[in-house]
This record gives C-alpha cells, structure tokens and sequence, in this order.
C-alpha cells in the first residue's frame, strides 16, 4: 500500500530534502509552498498524512490546521515548530495536530514519526488502541504495555521507548547513534554501550532464545533492527 502524504512547506530546499528522503521510502509526496495552496489541495484531495509547518505565507499552519479539522479532517497532521517555541507546540496540538517535530529535525526523526502516525492509522484494533505484533509478541502504543505469549512483560521506560523506536523504523537499520540521540536524547554521557545493554534486556524478556534472537537483530558494524 502506497501512502500519500502532503507536505506543506515553503523553505524550498528543506521540502526538497524532506521529499526526497520519504519517496525513497515508498511515500508518494505532494508539495505546498504556502497555506492557502495547502488547504486547497488537502480539500480537493484529501491525504493519508499532511506534515504542515506552522509558519507560512498565504495562510499560517494554525488556520490550515483549524480549518481542516473544522472541515472534518480525520487524517493524521504533523506539525513543524520553531525551537523553544513551546506555545507553538501546545496550541497545534490543541486545534488537532497529531504529533510535531521542532526545527532543527533529524531527517530520520521526521521519517520516524511519519511511519507511526501511519501505522496507527492502519492498526486500529477497533477500541482506538494502536496495536503492533511481531512473532509472540504484542505492543499496545496506548497502553505502552507488551505481551509475550499473552503474558504480560515488565519494561523499563527506556527499554519500551527503545522497542517503540525499532518498530516505527519498521525494519530499517538504526545505527547506535541514531538510538542514542532518539531514545536518550543528544547527550554526549550517553555511550553506545547503554544501548547494547537495554537491547541485551529486550532480548532477555522478549526472545525466546535470547543468544540467537529472531526479532531484534544486529547488524555488524551498524546497529540494530527489528525482524517482524
């Protein structure tokens, strides 16, 4: 299945990047260079994700958010806010946006974010809950609770978050850097051996041996990834 995402943006060359990067990754990609035209082409074809930047010409991204969400809007909109601009953040989310990214982004956040609005949009499990499975195990994103054979198994807040970020890359690679800055943030104390640990720990708990796992593999020389 081909998602179809618009992005509004008028900074030419980061909607080139931001393009470029998500049709390498399968998304079919339509690009608005101000509001007004953003609104008019998510009416006249409504998306599967809009990811609207906040500060436009023609029409700013909070009227393009109001409007379509007035409008009966059900698709996912992410957001792009300035740094610091926490006022920002909190009034998007308020007329309906469903997750932001603050300026700068990695471009591997943004795809990371992308991938989980979608994903909750297709694995609804009927009680709004977004549910993700692999093998015997079931992630509940809600809930942020993970069964194993129908048990459930008790994660750390950093070894959930660490799981959640392998299943939005959704069996892309993710060095140690990338997992260090995503789930720990950009603190240079943070050693690539932290990572190895809370991967070891996952292991533990979820694989049913964890020396040859069959879901959270390694990759030589790069990272880790998740088998589904």
């Amino acid at each position: 299945m081909s998602f179809r995402i618009l992005l509004v943006e008028d900074n030419v060359d980061l909607a080139y990047g931001l393009r470029n990067n998500l049709e390498i990754e399968g998304y079919e990609v339509e690009v608005a260079g101000d509001g007004q035209v953003g609104l008019d082409r998510a009416r006249a074809t409504p998306p599967d994700l809009m990811v609207l930047d906040l500060m436009l010409p023609a029409l700013d991204g909070f009227r393009v958010l109001k409007h379509l969400r007035e409008d009966g809007a059900k698709y996912p909109i992410l957001i792009l806010t300035a740094r610091g601009e926490e006022a920002d953040k909190v009034q998007g989310l308020k007329l309906g946006a469903d997750d932001y990214v603050t300026k700068p982004f990695g471009v591997l956040e943004v795809l990371a974010r992308v991938e989980a609005l979608l994903r909750r949009t297709v694995s609804d499990n009927g009680d709004g809950h977004a549910v993700t499975t692999f093998g015997a195990i079931e992630v509940d994103h809600a809930t942020r609770t993970v069964n194993r054979a129908g048990q459930e198994v008790q994660l750390t807040p950093k070894e959930y978050d660490l799981l959640a970020m392998l299943i939005r890359l959704n069996g892309a690679v993710a060095s140690r850097v990338d997992l260090m800055q995503q789930v720990w943030g950009y603190s240079a104390a943070v050693l690539s051996r932290t990572v190895d640990t809370h991967v070891a720990e996952l292991r533990r708990k979820l694989e049913r041996d964890s020396a040859h796992p069959d879901h959270i593999l390694t990759v030589r020389k790069v990272g880790y990834r998740l088998e589904k």
